[in-house]
């Protein structure tokens, strides 16, 4: 005859079992999302196309902006979609009729969202959208626009003049010109007007600067040839973030090049090792408090094992940051395609969720439109 174990017990025992299948279910459950999921383009959108950047606002509204018939059909028209929190739609641009690419896309609020483009006469457009449609609105003079960049209520663009950079930032009515670092600046975060961190390269490599509303302070923080870093995340005073690529010298054509990871500690800056050998890092993203959460790796590639033809295995397309170490994940393959080429993030305001959007491989030296999803 079996004991019955006293009243107490039997509940501890029932307690410790509930909560060891809701932890299990809940584990199932992580496994099972905690992966990057692809996310098809519209039926509209032709496979000769490519996506160059994304902005969210929240879990049903987010942009999307490239180029649709390119590659063989160059130069391609300027694409734009929209997710309204189940799928991705193509956007009508109403007496938008030219040929080329929007390049980039940045907001400060739903009814203020940019897009810059080029035609394929190398002439510069600006988009914007006011809550319910996009029309062009008219670029600065002489200007060929390459991106778009918001934060802290500012909205900044990054172009060219008569082949000499420049910095705009719009104060409501116009952009007016703001001085530049020297060398070249390919990514900004924006605090604030007087707070603007911006990644770029020098000849002496490459270089992180910030702006206090007066002047640029700049360091060097790879003086490697050829380094440069092309985003930047400011967390705090105490801790900036910059990625790009390492320099190199010499090597035979198609030669991999070495990621470049810096972090500043308010003191001074530091490299910091990432889980792959080869590859570009191509953007930051930043969890709900501001801190580090994401980094992507275009054309990340590690050695193989010694002997082992070609040398190299594909690599983590994305790394996550718990604060101490980085976890590495990979793009999901998709049927029909290679691997992605371009990897831009965007996070979704209030949520763990977070966009890649770009351009992956495709057949016969062809490309083709590529999103990803985490969470």
């Amino acid at each position: 005859m079996a004991r019955r174990l006293p009243t107490a017990r039997r509940l501890l025992v029932a307690a410790l079992a509930g909560a060891l299948t809701i932890m299990a279910v809940m584990s199932s459950a992580a496994a099972e999302t905690l992966s990057w999921q692809h996310v098809p383009v519209p039926a509209q959108v032709r496979p000769q196309a490519a996506l160059n950047e994304a902005v969210a606002f929240g879990p049903d509204r987010a942009w999307a902006v490239g180029a649709d018939a390119v590659g063989r059909e160059a130069p391609g028209f300027p694409l734009v979609l929209r997710w309204d929190g189940t799928a991705w739609q193509r956007q009508s641009l109403p007496g938008i009729g030219w040929q080329g690419e929007l390049l980039s896309v940045a907001a400060t609020s739903p009814t203020a969202v940019w897009a810059v483009g080029r035609d394929s006469a190398g002439g510069a457009h600006l988009l914007r959208h006011d809550g319910n449609s996009w029309h062009e609105n008219r670029p600065p003079r002489g200007v060929v626009l390459t991106k778009a960049v918001a934060g802290g209520g500012e909205t900044w663009l990054i172009g060219s003049r008569d082949g000499v950079q420049v910095l705009l930032r719009w104060d409501g009515r116009g952009w007016r010109d703001v001085p530049v670092p020297p060398g070249s600046v390919s990514g900004l975060h924006i605090l604030a007007a007087d707070d603007v961190w911006a990644a770029g390269a020098t000849d002496s490599g490459a270089a992180v600067s910030h702006w206090n509303g007066q002047v640029w302070q700049q360091t060097i923080v790879d003086g490697f040839p050829r380094s440069a870093v092309s985003s930047v995340l400011a967390v705090s005073p105490t801790e900036v973030w910059a990625g790009g690529t390492a320099g190199f010298v010499g090597g035979p054509p198609g030669r991999p090049i070495p990621p470049l990871l810096v972090r500043f500690d308010g003191q001074a800056w530091s490299h910091v090792t990432v889980p792959t050998d080869f590859g570009s890092i191509s953007s930051l993203t930043p969890t709900t408090s501001g801190a580090l959460a994401w980094i992507s790796v275009a054309r990340s590639q590690k050695w193989g094992p010694p002997g082992s033809n070609p040398p190299f295995v594909p690599g983590p397309d994305f790394l996550a940051w718990n604060g101490q170490s980085f976890t590495e994940y990979s793009e999901p393959a998709v049927a029909g395609e290679g691997d992605s080429s371009v990897l831009r993030l965007a996070q979704v305001p209030g949520t763990t969720t977070v966009w890649s959007v770009g351009r992956a491989d495709g057949p016969e030296g062809t490309f083709a439109p590529r999103i990803l999803r985490f969470g």
